[in-house]
């Protein structure tokens, strides 16, 4: 089974999303032809369909419990978050942009399916070419599960821009798809923000010294990257390169974000400290993964970074 790669396709398990609701946030018009579950269906067909879905969320709870017992520090996580008290109208949309990760999609999803949260799930596949597709297919039709497709790679700045402009939760967090972030730490990220301490929550690598396998140059590129944009923005983090970006979901709907690749880290850090908002940052777990495993961020992009860090001290 394959999904169909028109530009910007929208797939979602969501039955009370309307048409109008999709050509008012941006959306192409959805027709049959464009998502999985649009077809009407007879009750024999739909049946089988929801007994395919309910075995599809068993698979994945299964590995979701197996990746957890692999866990090291299971037995004593110093980062789990007291219970949360969530307010009534809480739901929390995780952004996650996806490009080539095949041999981890099913994994991240069954991890964040497993979060004990209110939570939509917003998957831009970003013009994958290595059977992440085909992964994606078999995941399409899960309840929270919103999924849309680029037609080419356009970087993830672009695939995050796509994914903020479905959100529809009081929340939005940025989740990369090659676990080298953990979502266990997702809930302690939204203390501060739940508390009204903070508007912005980052989840930092170095805080703590948390990570595993991050290279030398890695390191020295974060930080030097980090203390620059400090110096235009006033902010006092240690890891503004971080994926974990945990922010108030109003804040996003009028952020205009213009990089397409890592720029938009360095972007929307400036752009939401201008607008004064309250930063945190909190420790996180970190396992970076090697090149060839599929690392994709390189020299390239972290000169691109530095041009942006100083671009948007003054330009929004």
């Amino acid at each position: 089974m394959s999904l169909p790669a028109s530009p910007e396709t929208f797939v979602t398990t969501n039955a009370a999303e309307t048409e109008s609701t999709r050509v008012a946030t941006g959306l192409p018009s959805t027709s049959p032809e464009t998502s999985l579950d649009a077809s009407p269906r007879t009750s024999r067909a739909a049946a089988s369909t929801d007994e395919a879905i309910q075995l599809r969320l068993h698979e994945l709870e299964q590995l979701a419990t197996e990746l957890e017992q692999l866990e090291e520090d299971d037995a004593a996580d110093e980062f789990a978050a007291a219970p949360l008290n969530l307010p009534s109208d809480f739901l929390l949309s995780i952004v996650v942009p996806v490009y080539n990760e095949r041999t981890t999609i099913r994994a991240i999803i069954a991890k964040l399916l497993a979060l004990p949260l209110p939570k939509e799930i917003i998957l831009v596949d970003d013009g994958s070419t290595d059977g992440t597709r085909d992964e994606l297919a078999a995941l399409a039709g899960l309840p929270g599960l919103r999924i849309q497709l680029h037609d080419q790679n356009r970087g993830k700045g672009a695939a995050l821009r796509t994914g903020f402009a479905h959100v529809s939760g009081t929340i939005a967090l940025v989740q990369d798809a090659d676990l080298e972030y953990d979502p266990r730490d997702i809930p302690g990220l939204l203390v501060p923000i739940l508390n009204d301490e903070a508007d912005v929550v980052y989840g930092s690598r170095f805080l703590e010294q948390r990570h595993t396998g991050s290279s030398s140059f890695h390191q020295f590129g974060n930080r030097l990257l980090t203390v620059a944009s400090n110096i235009t923005t006033g902010l006092k983090l240690t890891d503004m390169e971080t994926c974990y970006k945990v922010v108030r979901a109003s804040a996003l709907r009028d952020l205009e974000i213009r990089q397409n690749r890592f720029g938009f880290e360095p972007e929307v850090t400036a752009k939401l400290a201008r607008r004064g908002l309250r930063f945190q940052e909190l420790p996180i777990r970190y396992r970076a993964r090697t090149w060839d495993a599929g690392k994709k961020i390189g020299w390239r992009d972290a000169i691109n970074a530095f041009f942006c860090i100083v671009r948007y001290a003054w330009v929004d």
